[in-house]
């Protein structure tokens, strides 16, 4: 059963002691340990846009032990794996994860390393939580000979109001702090929930396996008034693979607990962490770093004047954010019918012809291409999926066909289009992630392994659920100042 007697956000962050000074000497402290220790981190991220968080790692879309193995040798030490596992149905989610995790174990081995394993996934809980977890228990178990201590429930984005306090879940809306359950995330048609408090979130996905009472949390008061020692003594009394929902609402309180992990790793503990991209940078012990501008971002020279805007999510923030931009001018907007795409006899034809317009209007603006904006659901969850894998595979089609044009840059807006523009329409296996347009927010790659034509060129991940309305509208006049 679901409880709904939550406390207002007032009175959960008015009560708040203050985040802690020291993230700078945490940092330095994660780094010299990872460093003492050879920990690598690999992150299995289920969509592209896990790396909002941070900058000088390398992000790998294939399942290549060789390919892992050059992403861990650099200076963050930290590979993220794309596995777009939210796009698949959970026993080919579990599989894929298998395969990824078995494949980062290999490669840090190689290098004489361990390795932490990171589950990034949606920080307002959508993907194959329980399932995935259990994936990469089930690979740690088997590399190792032991369970796993503890498993860390982390979804704070700091950067995008994602944050938990008091054990819930929130959401920065334009009405302020939510509870996560009470967004538009939470009845995503296939990974739809009902809880905001996050032992009751996992024992609802777990479907009643795993008891509220059962689930472990390390509160803010903990982190920010105990630091290090007191999450080290908390996470030495998590056994047999407990949940524990980490609260955090600043980049210290992440930090701090990262510090403790570190910790009470080389005392002999083991962890899992499933997470949103926040944390994935308090582990790594990057630095902030400030947003992409100018030479940063320029194209390299031989590419087109204009940029192409490739939209796929259906969340309605995108949808604000998409009219915003068609209402700022200087955008050519092409539109992809999903209902004529998936009624007709030849989905290849459709694309070909609407990559054909497309190449035809970048020779005198930038384009945006956006799908039609009526949700198309199946009768299933796992027809629903089937359909957004149509969809997202015609705009990466279509993307292909345009790349010979050598557009000057692109903007892929959706988790999973960004990942099958990546890897199917740019032909992609290994990437860097140069920074982000804001701060902490919409990643820049530069692509490193990929077809021809896209090596050089800005490929920027535009998540569906982040930023104001305005904010896509920014992305392209940074993007064109550059």
């Amino acid at each position: 059963m679901v409880r709904d007697n939550l406390p207002p956000a007032s009175e959960v962050f008015g009560a708040l002691p203050e985040p802690r000074p020291d993230g700078e000497a945490l940092r330095a402290a994660i780094r010299a340990r990872r460093a003492a220790d050879r920990v690598l981190l690999g992150v299995l991220d289920d969509d592209p846009t896990g790396s909002q968080s941070v900058h000088g790692v390398q992000v790998v879309t294939v399942l290549d032990e060789d390919a892992c193995e050059a992403a861990l040798g650099g200076a963050a030490a930290t590979c993220f794996v794309l596995t777009n596992s939210r796009s698949l149905g959970e026993r080919d989610a579990v599989q894929l994860t298998t395969r990824a995790a078995s494949g980062l174990i290999a490669a840090a081995s190689r290098r004489g390393a361990r390795i932490d394993l990171i589950s990034r996934s949606d920080s307002t809980l959508r993907g194959h939580v329980m399932a995935e977890v259990g994936a990469l228990a089930a690979v740690r178990r088997e590399s190792s000979g032991r369970d796993v201590d503890g498993v860390l429930l982390i979804p704070a984005f700091i950067e995008a109001g994602r944050l938990t306090a008091a054990n819930i879940g929130w959401a920065r809306t334009s009405s302020g702090l939510v509870p996560v359950g009470e967004t538009e995330f939470a009845r995503d048609p296939v990974f739809g929930y009902a809880a905001s408090d996050l032992r009751d979130f996992v024992a609802e996905k777990s479907g009643g396996a795993i008891s509220r009472d059962d689930v472990a949390s390390i509160g803010l008061a903990d982190i920010r008034l105990g630091g290090p020692p007191r999450v080290r003594d908390l996470l030495a009394g998590v056994r047999d693979g407990t949940w524990v929902v980490v609260n955090a609402a600043a980049y210290s309180d992440l930090e701090t607990v990262a510090c403790a992990v570190l910790q009470a790793e080389q005392a002999g503990q083991s962890f899992l962490f499933r997470t949103g991209p926040s944390f994935v940078r308090a582990l790594s012990g990057l630095e902030p770093r400030a947003p992409l501008r100018g030479q940063e971002i320029r194209p390299a020279a031989g590419r087109g004047q204009h940029g192409l805007i490739v939209v796929g999510s259906y969340v309605s923030q995108t949808s604000r954010q998409l009219a915003a931009l068609q209402a700022s001018g200087g955008i050519t907007g092409i539109e992809l019918d999903v209902p004529a795409l998936l009624s007709a006899g030849d989905a290849n034809s459709v694309a070909t012809a609407t990559a054909r317009q497309v190449v035809g209007a970048l020779e005198h603006a930038d384009v945006l291409l956006y799908t039609s904006r009526t949700l198309v659901q199946g009768s299933s969850k796992q027809r629903t999926l089937a359909i957004s894998r149509a969809v997202s595979a015609a705009l990466a089609r279509i993307t292909g066909l345009v790349l010979a044009v050598r557009p000057a840059w692109i903007i892929a807006k959706g988790g999973i289009t960004s990942h099958d523009l990546a890897v199917q329409g740019l032909g992609m296996r290994r990437a860097e992630v140069a920074g982000q347009l804001f701060d902490g927010l919409i990643s820049v790659f530069r692509p490193a392994d990929a077809a021809p034509d896209a090596i050089g060129m800005p490929y920027v991940v535009f998540p569906g659920n982040v930023g104001d309305d305005q904010m896509l509208s920014q992305a392209v006049e940074i993007l064109r100042a550059g």
